[in-house]
């Protein structure tokens, strides 16, 4: 039931040297070049890092990425378990992040490091945790989809329109997909709901294999499995669904699948992250690059730069989730965002570090304050 509440493997990643998310500097007030933070995302499907410096603008300066696909979750909705050859790929993508890190000299307190839906589904999810840390010395956590959720929304908060009147952040994952409803109040933007479907595109596309020749009835049964995972998450606010009747409202869409449909609604001869992040699109673009990648069929889709052959079984599922999501909350624009959970964990760290040290209460100076009283 879902949660709910109110490149090519080895190579680094598709990023330019600098993030969007903070292109001013990576030198202190003082001067001094910032120090160096990671944040590392073992996903269903994919293993990511990047490292960064903050910027004075409160974002950052990439200097370092790496992505491997590594399908960690692969065969887990059968079986219950990773696989041990899954398990043996992101092992060795995690070893060669832990070589990065150190290579660069970021130190263990500024590294964010977080496992999602494959190990938290997985019965082995906490071995397999123990031993990366025993063996590579990166100590993951497991994070809940809601904080998930919440570090995906962040890493794409300067995306979003500032005249909208909400907002729904879809961060579509291998196992899972999280769902952010956000509301713009006055003193800024505000959370109205979140759900966690658990299904992404390695768990969806393993439910409904392409058959020879594709067609319209296998999409569609993605679609509808997609939407009624949406429906059992229970968001029916009638406030949300007014504003989602009118036209102030957008989507924010995060996943390598819906960044593989804005490169393939662009024709894109190779991948090219500025001209993606931060593209709009319109719902009809949307359909009609999911109708390009079904006629292309799977040696088509593979051939494309935006996509290559370890996303090309892949992509259609990402696609049949957006479409989902679109009938279930209509929407014309969506946002693409070639950022996510990682941007996220760094902004969170940077700004918890730069926060001014509380002073250290005096003894007998009284006795009634609360935690958060002290915040």
């Amino acid at each position: 039931m879902p949660e709910t509440r109110g490149a090519p493997a080895g190579r680094d990643e598709r990023s330019p040297a600098s993030s969007p998310t903070g292109r001013s500097g990576g030198r202190e007030a003082s001067g001094r070049e910032a120090p160096l933070y990671g944040a590392l995302d073992l996903g269903t499907n994919n293993c990511r890092l990047l490292i960064a410096r903050p910027a004075r603008d409160g974002g950052f300066r990439v200097v370092d990425s790496f992505s491997r696909i590594v399908r960690l979750g692969e065969g887990l909705t059968r079986t219950g378990r990773l696989d041990e050859r899954a398990m043996d790929r992101a092992y060795d993508a995690l070893a060669l992040c832990a070589e990065r890190i150190a290579r660069k000299g970021v130190d263990a307190g500024r590294l964010s490091a977080v496992a999602t839906q494959a190990c938290r589904a997985a019965e082995n999810g906490e071995a397999f945790v123990e031993r990366v840390r025993r063996g590579t010395g990166l100590a993951l956590r497991i994070i809940d989809p809601a904080e998930e959720a919440r570090l995906a929304v962040e890493g794409c908060m300067n995306l979003i329109d500032p005249s909208a009147e909400a907002v729904l952040v879809i961060d579509v994952g291998g196992g899972s997909t999280e769902m952010s409803w956000l509301t713009r109040k006055a003193e800024g933007w505000s959370a109205a709901a979140w759900m966690s479907a658990p299904l992404g595109v390695v768990s969806l596309a393993e439910r409904h294999p392409e058959p020879s020749g594709g067609g319209g009835a296998w999409y569609e049964a993605m679609v509808a499995d997609m939407g009624a995972a949406i429906a059992a998450g229970g968001i029916d606010d009638p406030a949300l669904k007014t504003l989602f009747a009118g036209e102030r409202v957008h989507m924010v869409g995060t996943s390598g699948a819906i960044t593989s449909l804005a490169g393939i609604h662009l024709k894109l001869p190779r991948y090219n992250r500025d001209r993606v992040d931060g593209l709009w699109m319109t719902r009809a673009d949307c359909e009609a690059a999911a109708d390009r990648l079904k006629a292309l069929g799977p040696d088509g889709r593979a051939k494309e730069a935006c996509i290559g052959p370890d996303r090309a079984d892949l992509v259609l599922a990402g696609a049949a989730i957006l479409e989902a999501v679109q009938r279930a909350w209509p929407c014309e624009r969506v946002r693409v965002a070639d950022r996510g959970l990682r941007e996220g964990l760094l902004l969170q760290r940077m700004r918890e570090d730069r926060r001014p040290p509380r002073r250290r209460r005096r003894r007998g100076r009284g006795v009634g304050r609360t935690a958060q009283g002290a915040a």
